[in-house]
């Protein structure tokens, strides 16, 4: 889509579902990872949701058949997708490798993005949220801290043929960085590496070796276990997404907390300018969104539709706070000082439609989800646009994860508490539309990305230890 093509179609996502539009939590589903300890301190959960509106007030046209019925598909049974695509499974968490069997292949999958390799394969760079058990070892060397499982493996896999000749093929995976602890979503950079992000701020004295909350970047030409740096200037928080915006290489970043506030905590929308253009181990300078004159704004409940709401960023001084009791919001409070906004529970972003997506897993009046964009207008300054709310958990249920397709949709992976699962689109008229249907959820939908020439999405099912598929078929027909 042209700069043009994009703008209007957030602007139809703001003006054809006024209902709708408004204001991801990315934890282990159970039994996707081995027992964890030591216990941290449960936060404080967020008053229980207001009861949900029943099925008859769902608006028209949402959770629409833009690909048609969804039927069992051959391949995975598992799911329900539309007529005429294929979704194969390509590697499976807590088992060996099909390719390297030496490897016996962590669990916990969750955020993922795909690269392009020299050799034409595509490489899949992907995040195991695993947290720490006693019982096992890192799950590579060098690790970062010897008492966290989490980390990163990397998959190289195969794209041949076309149309109904097409086929995926996994060459290789191996563990890329070892050490780490609850690596939840994460992001892709332009200049070709990932992102991980841990989701845990916990430290020495939880029982750590040493401190966690922070990002950790993973070339996409490791061939083996990384040397494990955090980069620590980009912030200690629960960290969840990072989106790169390519045309300035500031990394933005969300933060997966509830909002509280008679306990002064929320979520902070984070950028890291940095000192030098690509190179991150170089520090730079960590900011959080503020709304323009509404100091402390709370964007977790109900935005005004389609409304453009001005930015700008407060300086965060101390990025990387001690430990201590109120770490997990140590940054977040410092923003808050300055006049930051406050979001809950802020999950899933990426760059696209020349600015950041960004998800509020239980934001809305409904606390089922809600869809950001933010635009940059000027080096300091932006717009912030609430593009979408759930109004019910039966048109879109506490999203998480999303990936903006290369021919201008939106996808978003479901991580609520339903039966049945989801991956949603939302298409160019405001509408959410049912694109896979998990009918027995074993754990949530994560890592929504496409291969560099848009032919196959790939995707995780961090339940069960964790899988990840391959999909494809006539995108055309549809507006993915």
């Amino acid at each position: 889509m042209s700069s043009m093509d994009r703008r209007l179609f957030l602007q139809r996502l703001a003006v054809t579902a006024p209902s709708l539009i408004g204001l991801a939590r990315c934890g282990e589903s159970p039994g996707t990872a081995p027992p964890t300890a030591p216990a941290a301190p449960a936060p404080t959960p967020e008053p229980a949701p207001a009861p949900e509106p029943p099925p008859p007030v769902v608006p028209p046209g949402d959770a629409g058949p833009d690909y048609g019925a969804l039927l069992t598909s051959l391949d995975s049974p598992e799911f329900e997708i539309p007529d005429g695509f294929r979704c194969v499974p390509l590697s499976k968490g807590y088992v060996d490798s099909s390719v390297r069997p030496e490897l016996r292949v962590p669990g916990a999958f969750d955020g993922m993005a795909a690269f392009p390799l020299p050799n034409g394969n595509v490489r899949l760079i992907r995040n195991h949220e695993m947290r720490v058990n006693p019982r096992a070892e890192p799950i590579g060397e060098p690790y970062y801290d010897l008492m966290a499982r989490g980390g990163t493996t990397s998959l190289e896999v195969r794209i041949s043929g076309t149309g109904a000749d097409l086929g995926v093929e996994l060459v290789d995976e191996f563990v890329s960085l070892a050490g780490t602890i609850t690596n939840c979503a994460g992001g892709p950079t332009p200049w070709g590496s990932w992102l991980s992000c841990e989701e845990d701020v916990r430290g020495l004295e939880a029982g750590f070796d040493k401190p966690h909350g922070y990002v950790f970047e993973v070339p996409v030409s490791a061939t083996g276990p990384v040397d494990p740096v955090p980069l620590k200037e980009m912030g200690r928080f629960v960290h969840e997404a990072a989106a790169v915006d390519p045309k300035t290489g500031f990394v933005y970043e969300t933060e997966d907390m509830g909002y509280r506030e008679d306990e002064r905590k929320g979520s902070g929308l984070y950028r890291f300018i940095p000192n030098r253009p690509e190179v991150l181990s170089a520090g730079g300078r960590l900011q959080m969104l503020a709304i323009t004159d509404r100091p402390n704004m709370v964007l977790a409940r109900a935005q005004t539709p389609g409304v453009a709401l001005p930015v700008h960023w407060v300086d965060i001084d101390d990025p990387d706070p001690p430990a201590d009791a109120d770490n997990p919001v140590g940054v977040y409070r410092q923003g808050l000082a300055q006049g930051a906004a406050s979001f809950t529970r802020l999950e899933g972003a990426w760059y696209g439609d020349d600015g950041i997506y960004i998800v509020s897993t239980s934001g809305g009046v409904a606390r089922r989800g809600q869809v950001f964009h933010y635009r940059p207008t000027s080096e300091d300054a932006g717009e912030l646009t609430a593009i979408y709310e759930s109004p019910s958990s039966a048109v879109l249920d506490a999203p998480d994860n999303i990936v903006a397709s290369p021919r201008g949709g939106v996808l978003l992976c479901e991580d609520g508490g339903n039966e049945a699962l989801y991956i949603r689109g939302l298409n160019r008229e405001g509408h959410i539309f049912d694109f896979v249907r998990q009918p027995n959820a074993v754990g949530e939908f994560a890592g929504t990305c496409f291969s560099p020439d848009g032919r196959v999405l790939f995707f995780n099912v961090q339940g069960g230890g964790g899988t990840t598929y391959a999909m494809w078929g006539p995108w055309e027909t549809g507006p993915v």
